[in-house]
């Protein structure tokens, strides 16, 4: 199966730089999934989460505040205000990734209807991790 290159920047710097099978994104017309030779686009991006679907097919999930991205054949970019990669090795990096990620939910919840699913998606993210 084919692989793109995925980038995702913060102004903080890089949150993940790597291959990926594909990719998921929260767009402002609902989500949509990328993959490797997908046409051009760029696009704005709503607060959700972004999955990455890795070579190995498990997905890493990071939630984002908004921003965009912008795809050609080869690579998908996205740069965004704020991002949370819900990863960690341990369960204490796991659960400060949870804070971070809560702590980020706050923050955008006012102005999105939407936060309640990623709410929920973030949590099942957390159980599969533990």
């Amino acid at each position: 199966m084919d692989k793109l290159k995925l980038e995702i920047l913060t102004p903080n710097g890089v949150i993940y730089n790597g291959e990926a099978l594909s990719v998921t994104l929260p767009g402002e017309e609902g989500e949509f999934g990328v993959l490797a030779q997908h046409s051009c686009l760029t696009t704005l991006l709503e607060a959700g989460v972004i999955d990455i679907e890795k070579e190995d097919k498990s997905v890493e999930s990071i939630l984002i505040n908004w921003g965009v991205v912008q795809v050609d054949e080869e690579k998908v970019i996205v740069l965004v205000e704020g991002a949370v990669a819900i990863r960690g090795e341990t369960e204490s990096a796991v659960a400060k990734a949870l804070g971070d990620a809560k702590e980020l939910i706050e923050s955008i919840k006012d102005n999105n209807p939407a936060i309640a699913s990623v709410t929920a998606r973030i949590e099942s993210a957390a159980q599969s991790l533990l």
